[in-house]
């Protein structure tokens, strides 16, 4: 027997996978904790839900249901992607935050129409020493020095200054990582960075771009790759430029 799309009775706490425009078909894939997936409509809406279970947790399964049910989604087209473990308390408020909220979400669903996401992080490079000593005079120096009379506190600062320098070295070329892509994106968002991850910055492109971008960022990959170790994951739902109506629940 066919299960229908839609909701047709309430099912309590329901895990929500997305926003859609009106009219999208339900995907046929498991949910999370192998619930089918459903459909609740609103004012030219549709969140994409399965009831919730229990306990919520990130197990591999039940990531990989979730980025399952967003594919088929994004395959027939625009979608608000929500993040693992976004949860309504009922249908009945994920319908008012519809209602509320409709022409907000239909201006995000405006802005990432035909888009995706594109992520990129860059590290710094730690065997870049023997460059950075050649090119910077005050390193140099100090090598030399300690060369001349090694102890324990001048290999300590030797160590400190090339640590310091290698990190100068890799967030100079985040920045131009940053200045090459950036025109090719509607729009970026950085995340957190640190001394070990110096890069991290989500692109929101037109898909016909995604080609010409990764071209871009190899060719950035060539001529910085001695400073900065850059990886790039997508294309992805358009999670960071998404402002969702609900945030995840710990249940």
């Amino acid at each position: 027997m066919n299960v229908p799309d839609t909701v047709a009775t309430p099912l309590g706490p329901l895990y929500v996978y997305g926003i859609a425009p009106a009219g999208v078909r339900a995907p046929r894939a498991p949910g999370v904790g192998g619930a089918p997936v459903r459909l609740l409509a609103e004012s030219g809406l549709c969140a994409v839900v399965s009831r919730a279970p229990e306990q919520i947790r990130a197990r591999r399964r039940d990531l990989l249901a979730h980025q399952t049910v967003l594919g088929e989604l994004l395959a027939q087209g625009t979608v608000l992607p929500m993040r693992f473990a976004v949860v309504s308390p009922d249908q009945d408020t994920l319908l008012s935050q519809l209602r509320t909220d409709t022409h907000r979400l239909t201006a995000q669903l405006d802005t990432v129409r035909d888009c995706v996401e594109m992520n990129v992080k860059g590290a710094p490079v730690p065997d870049c020493f023997t460059d950075l000593v050649r090119r910077d005079e005050k390193l140099r120096l100090l090598a030399q020095r300690t060369r001349r009379k090694p102890d324990y506190e001048a290999n300590v600062r030797l160590g400190e200054a090339l640590a310091k320098a290698v990190r100068r070295e890799a967030r100079g070329a985040a920045r131009a990582v940053l200045a090459g892509l950036a025109p090719l994106a509607v729009r970026v968002v950085e995340g957190p960075v640190d001394d070990e991850r110096v890069l991290s910055a989500s692109f929101l492109l037109r898909a016909p771009d995604e080609e010409r971008f990764r071209q871009a960022l190899a060719a950035q990959a060539r001529d910085l790759g001695d400073r900065l170790s850059l990886s790039v994951t997508g294309p992805l739902p358009c999670y960071s430029f998404v402002q969702a109506p609900l945030v995840a629940a710990g249940r």
